[in-house]
C-alpha cells in the first residue's frame, strides 16, 4: 500500500509515509487494495496539518466497495464412450463493473482460468474470458479470487455430465481424476500439480459422510414429505505463490527474540503459526518469541492474500532460524573453547558433542550482541495446490422451498497441518461464506434505473447461524514438494468447495421430482419454491 500511495499517487516518497495496521478482522481480498479514500485522507491531513479520519457507513460501503463473482459461463465437454473427458471449451463473460479495480481483469483470467482443469486429466482445454463493463461497483478479489468461480463451474458441469451419461458423481470423477502415478502432472492449462491422491481424498470424504447410507436416509425423509439430496464437489486451488516474503529476527536484551514480518494477520492467527515455526526450528519456548506486524517503518515489505503467509513467510521464518543456528555455532564454540565442527544444536542450546557442556541460544546472543540478528527472504519457486472433497447433505420442504443442511463433510489435502485448530477455523469460516453465496447473498440493482436495491443488511442477506452447518472436517495430506515446510495454502479453500457441493445437493434433491438439472445461486427459499412449482411432477430425463 505504501509505495502506491506515497510514490505513485502523492509522489512524496515512501519514507515520508508510515502505515500502521492492527488486527482489524477479516480481509477477504478487499483490504489489499488502495481505495481512493486512503490517499485523500493522507493529502487532507498534510494540507490541514491535523489528524483526519475517514469512517464510511454501511450504505456507502455497499455503493462503493468492490464485490465479487459475477460470471455467465458456457461450458462444453467432449466425452468418450467410457466417460473419459477428451476436450473442454469454456466461454466466460466476466462482469467487471463500471470501472476497473486493481486486480479486476486478473481475477477471472490468470487467477481463475487455470483452475478450470480441476483435478481431471482432460488433455485439451480452451478457455475464452470476455470482460464486460456494467453499471455496478467493480468486481475484484474476494475470498478465493477466481478459484471459487472456476470450481463452481467445473463441479456443477461434471455432475451434469454424469447425469447425462448415466454415471454416479463419484464414478465420473474417479474415471477422470489425475492418478498418483501421473504426478507431477502438467495440466492442459499449464500448471504442474506436485502432489496429491485425489481419488483417495474423495473416497475418504464419502466414507466420513456415510455416502452408502444415504439411500435409507432419503427414504426416511420421503416418509415425512421432504426431499433429501446429497452433493459432492472436489476442488483444487492454486495459491501460495507470487512475490517474496522476508522474516527478520532480532534478539532482545531480556532473553526474547522478535520476528518482524511483512504479512498482516486479520483473524487467521499468523502470529501463532509463525511463532510455532520459529519455536520448532530454534527449540525455544513460544513465550520467548514476539511477532511484529503492521508497521511500515519496521517490518519488511509483504503482501497478505492468496493463502500464502505460512507457505512463504513461514518458510522465510524457517530460513532465518537456520541462519541463526549456523552463525551461532562458531560463536558458541569460541565461548566453550571448542572447535565449531564439534558443536551441535538441540533444544535451544549449542552443545559440545559427546559432553554435557553447553551454552544457550540466548546466552550466545547476549554475549555477541547483534551478531545473531539476521533476515531471510523466501521467493516461492512454485504455487501450491491444496485440494479436497466437500459433501453436502440437505433436506428440502417442497411446499415452501425452505431447506436445511443436515450434514456437511470436508476432506482436505493441505500438505501438512502445522496447527490443526487454526486450520479447521479457516475451513469453517470459508464454508460459511461459501454457503452464504450458494443460499442467500445477492446484490440487486433495479433493472430499469440501475439503482442499488440491496444497500443495507436489511436487504442483503448474509449467512446466519440457521443456514451455516456444522462441519465435519478431516484431512488426507500429501506433502507439498515445492516448499520446505511441505504445506499448501488453506485460507480460501472452504469458500471454494462449498458453493458447488451445496447446489449439487439441491439439484440431487429436486431432479427426480421435477426434472430440473440446474438452479442458479443464490438458491433462496423463494427462488427454489418457484422452480419446484413450475416443474412439479415432470419426469426426470
Amino acid at each position: 500500500m505504501r509505495p502506491v500511495v506515497a510514490d505513485m499517487i502523492l509522489k512524496i516518497g515512501s519514507p515520508k509515509l508510515r502505515v500502521r495496521t492492527g488486527d482489524v478482522g477479516g480481509g477477504f481480498g478487499m483490504k489489499i487494495f488502495v481505495h481512493p479514500e486512503y490517499p485523500m485522507v493522507v493529502w487532507a491531513s498534510r494540507e490541514l496539518k491535523r489528524t483526519v479520519k475517514w469512517i464510511p457507513d454501511r450504505q456507502e460501503a455497499f455503493q462503493s466497495d468492490i464485490q465479487g463473482r459475477d460470471h455467465v459461463s458456457i461450458a462444453e465437454m467432449a466425452v468418450d464412450k467410457d466417460g473419459k473427458f477428451v476436450g473442454e471449451r469454456i466461454t466466460t463473460y466476466a462482469a467487471l463493473g463500471a470501472y476497473l479495480n486493481h486486480f479486476s481483469v486478473f481475477i477471472p483470467t490468470m487467477a481463475g482460468s487455470s483452475m478450470l482443469n480441476g483435478l481431471y486429466s482432460t488433455p485439451a482445454i480452451y478457455v475464452n474470458v470476455k470482460g464486460v463493463m456494467t453499471n455496478t461497483v467493480p468486481t475484484d478479489a474476494y475470498r478465493g479470487a477466481g478459484r471459487p468461480e472456476a470450481s463452481y463451474l467445473m463441479e456443477r458441469f461434471v455432475d451434469h455430465i454424469a447425469r447425462e451419461i448415466g454415471k454416479t458423481p463419484d464414478e465420473i470423477r474417479a474415471i477422470n481424476f489425475i492418478k498418483p502415478a501421473q504426478i507431477p502432472y502438467k495440466t492442459a492449462l499449464g500448471d504442474t500439480y506436485d502432489s496429491g491422491d485425489f481419488e483417495t481424498v474423495m473416497r475418504k470424504g464419502m466414507e466420513k459422510a456415510d455416502w452408502k447410507g444415504f439411500a435409507a436416509r432419503r427414504a426416511e425423509s420421503a416418509k415425512r414429505g421432504k426431499w433429501r439430496g446429497i452433493g459432492m464437489a472436489t476442488y483444487v486451488e492454486k495459491c501460495s505463490g507470487g512475490s517474496p516474503e522476508t522474516a527478520k529476527a532480532v534478539f532482545n536484551d531480556n532473553g526474547t527474540i522478535t520476528i518482524f514480518t511483512g504479512n498482516q494477520t486479520n483473524g487467521q492467527g499468523h502470529e501463532t503459526a509463525i511463532a510455532q515455526i520459529a519455536s520448532a526450528q530454534l527449540g525455544i519456548d513460544m513465550e520467548t518469541i514476539r511477532i511484529v506486524q503492521g508497521d511500515s517503518d519496521v517490518v519488511p515489505e509483504g503482501m497478505t492474500g492468496g493463502s500464502r503467509t505460512i507457505a512463504v513467510n513461514g518458510a522465510a521464518t524457517m530460513g532465518v532460524a537456520e541462519k541463526i543456528i549456523a552463525k551461532g555455532k562458531p560463536l558458541a564454540a569460541n565461548m566453550l573453547e571448542a572447535s565449531a565442527a564439534d558443536i551441535d544444536y538441540t533444544d535451544g542450546s549449542f552443545k559440545i558433542v559427546g559432553t554435557d557442556r553447553s551454552v544457550s541460544l540466548f546466552d550466545v546472543a547476549k554475549a555477541n550482541k547483534g551478531a545473531l540478528d539476521d533476515s531471510f527472504t523466501r521467493t516461492p519457486e512454485a504455487d501450491t495446490f491444496p485440494n479436497g472433497c466437500h459433501i453436502c447433505e440437505l433436506e428440502i420442504d417442497p411446499d415452501t422451498g425452505t431447506l436445511e443442511i443436515l450434514n456437511y463433510t470436508v476432506m482436505d489435502d493441505f500438505g501438512r497441518a502445522l496447527n490443526p485448530l487454526l486450520l479447521q477455523g479457516q475451513i469453517h469460516g470459508g464454508v460459511g461464506q461459501g454457503v452464504g453465496q450458494a443460499l442467500s447473498e445477492k446484490t440487486v440493482y433495479d433493472a430499469a434505473s440501475g439503482q442499488l436495491l440491496s444497500g443495507s443488511f436489511m436487504d442483503y442477506a448474509l449467512p446466519r447461524a440457521d443456514i451455516v452447518p456444522h462441519v465435519t472436517f478431516d484431512m488426507h495430506n500429501s506433502l507439498c514438494k515445492t516448499n520446505p515446510l511441505g504445506v499448501k495454502g488453506a485460507g480460501e479453500a472452504g469458500a471454494i468447495g462449498a458453493p458447488p457441493s451445496v447446489v449439487n445437493a439441491i439439484v440431487d434433491a429436486i431432479h427426480a421430482h421435477t426434472g430440473v438439472k440446474h438452479v442458479d445461486m443464490p438458491v433462496t427459499a423463494a427462488s427454489l419454491w418457484a422452480v419446484i412449482e413450475a416443474n412439479r411432477g415432470k419426469k426426470a430425463a
